[in-house]
């Protein structure tokens, strides 16, 4: 995995130097020039709601439009984007005055899907939720979707996760939706933390909204803690779940919260006398089965999960790690599924793998994706550290799968293609913060690992943390006790009621017998 190139000095500064020494000599020797035109001041422009594929019943009932912001902020009288809104009526008759703002994962991901786990973990209740589409989002002008790497992530389950082919087949993917997206006038480089959350500020001003709430999960809290340090005007209280430390995340940290997520799953097991008498030794069952399938991957033709064709698919290491990271199966199967790969039965994961062969294309951000992981996550690390950093994570493990960063293969050639500036300075800085917050995490997260939630909680002076047994990724809608403390936390941010969480424990895996 070579080394990409973001951390050379930009055009931009360069041209931003230039300009400056043109003015001084314009000034001398001539007219003075005209001001330089500010930024577009933000709007909002009532409009009609979205149509997702699969309607969404909320929207029926809400009030939509569009935020109009400029797309690059540093570059006055540049063209502007129109970013989705919803308005979310609360259920109550006479909800708090204060309305929740939702701040999605991804970063890419389709906000607007999340709505009916938001309304269904009580978000809405007492308040009014107000959802935006984060910049190059679906249902965004620009959308950064990129079919070509839909396309590619289908054929994808047939070929080794981690092989020569699949390295080649998507960096041409991603080459080909890089070079549309410039040609189509989008400037790559605007499309980071530090914008999207200047869009939030943008987006309370603009709807006239003296004070909100907060609520962000997985990359949403790395955007909220950003919007949180770079705007805290206005914010009455932040709520963040899966917590991704803005000054931690890395493409190596990946490792040692997957690692952390596997093994908290592992150690429940084993707390539970069924489970553990089953499968006594899951570590060492999950190392000999990903050692077996990276030397000897198997190819099987497989039904997809939801019917159609049998598809081609290759199970090797890097697949199996991997369908874990995405909790396909879920955490109280894993048990049982490693148990009977091991035992020549690969069904579970193979179906899981077969899934991946139907994508939605276009309706994930990948180009908003690759401008924040190539910006923010990648740069100060080599693809040498991603090893290193997995070997200590998994020691014994063939190197093909620890030179992947979990859920994100072969990111330092795509960065090195996607080539937009290194952020990384001005992006990973903790937030230090007397607002009242909420920090929410799961033991069984294997993709924002629990212990990092800690930290951040220690640089919130008047935060609570709560860590659910049992529970994965975003946890929210995964718990109803986790619901419970939200709600408390939103009507009293300084004293929510955490009781529900003393004695939770992990429910019981799945035993399958001999």
């Amino acid at each position: 995995m070579p080394k990409h190139s973001i951390h050379a000095v930009t055009a931009a500064a360069a041209l931003a130097c230039l300009s400056a020494f043109g003015t001084t000599s314009a000034a001398a020797t001539g007219p003075t020039p005209a001001p330089t035109p500010g930024p577009a001041a933000p709007r909002f422009v009532p409009g009609a709601c979205p149509k997702p594929p699969e309607p969404v019943e909320a929207l029926a009932k809400a009030r939509c439009g569009t935020l109009e912001v400029p797309e690059n902020r540093s570059r006055p009288g540049g063209r502007t984007i129109k970013l989705a809104v919803a308005r979310i009526p609360a259920v109550a008759h006479q909800p708090a005055a204060d309305p929740v703002v939702f701040m999605a994962g991804g970063p890419g991901a389709d906000t607007f899907d999340d709505i009916p786990f938001l309304i269904g973990s009580g978000l809405n209740k007492d308040r009014e939720l107000i959802v935006m589409a984060q910049r190059g989002n679906l249902y965004d002008q620009p959308n950064l979707a990129c079919p070509e790497v839909d396309r590619f992530n289908a054929q994808a389950v047939g070929l080794g996760y981690d092989s020569q082919q699949a390295e080649q087949l998507m960096l041409k993917a991603v080459k080909d939706c890089r070079a549309r997206l410039t040609a189509g006038g989008v400037d790559l480089s605007a499309y980071n933390t530090t914008e999207n959350a200047a869009d939030f500020a943008d987006l309370r001003t603009a709807l006239g909204i003296p004070r909100w709430n907060v609520y962000g999960y997985s990359y949403g809290s790395n955007l909220a803690l950003t919007y949180l340090r770079l705007h805290p005007e206005g914010i009455r209280a932040v709520a963040i779940d899966s917590v991704a430390p803005s000054q931690f995340v890395t493409l190596p940290w990946t490792w040692g919260s997957t690692a952390e997520g596997i093994h908290n799953i592992f150690e429940a097991c084993a707390a539970q006398p069924a489970c553990k008498d089953r499968y006594p030794d899951l570590p060492r069952t999950l190392t000999e089965q990903v050692r077996k399938l990276e030397a000897h991957p198997l190819t099987l033709d497989v039904t997809p999960p939801n019917g159609g064709k049998p598809v081609k698919t290759v199970l090797d290491g890097g697949a199996l790690l991997n369908l874990i990271v995405a909790f396909t199966p879920r955490p109280k199967d894993i048990p049982a599924a490693l148990d009977e790969l091991s035992r020549g039965n690969p069904e579970r994961f193979a179906e899981a793998r077969a899934a991946g062969s139907v994508q939605h294309v276009g309706m994930f951000a990948h180009g908003l994706t690759n401008s924040i992981a190539c910006s923010e996550w990648a740069p100060g690390y080599s693809g040498h550290d991603v090893l290193k950093a997995g070997r200590k994570a998994f020691p014994g493990w063939p190197d093909s799968v620890l030179a992947q960063a979990p859920q994100l293969p072969f990111q330092y050639p795509v960065c090195g293609i996607w080539d937009v500036p290194d952020r990384s300075e001005v992006q990973r800085v903790p937030t230090v913060s007397s607002v009242p917050a909420l920090v929410v995490s799961g033991t069984f997260d294997v993709k924002t690992g629990a212990s990092w939630a800690k930290g951040v909680a220690r640089d919130l002076s008047r935060s609570t943390a709560v860590q659910i047994p049992g529970i994965g990724h975003w946890v929210v809608p995964q718990s109803p006790c986790a619901q419970r403390v939200l709600a408390s936390f939103f009507a009293r941010p300084t004293a929510p009621d955490t009781s529900c969480v003393d004695g939770l424990e992990p429910e019981p895996f799945t035993i399958v017998p001999k």
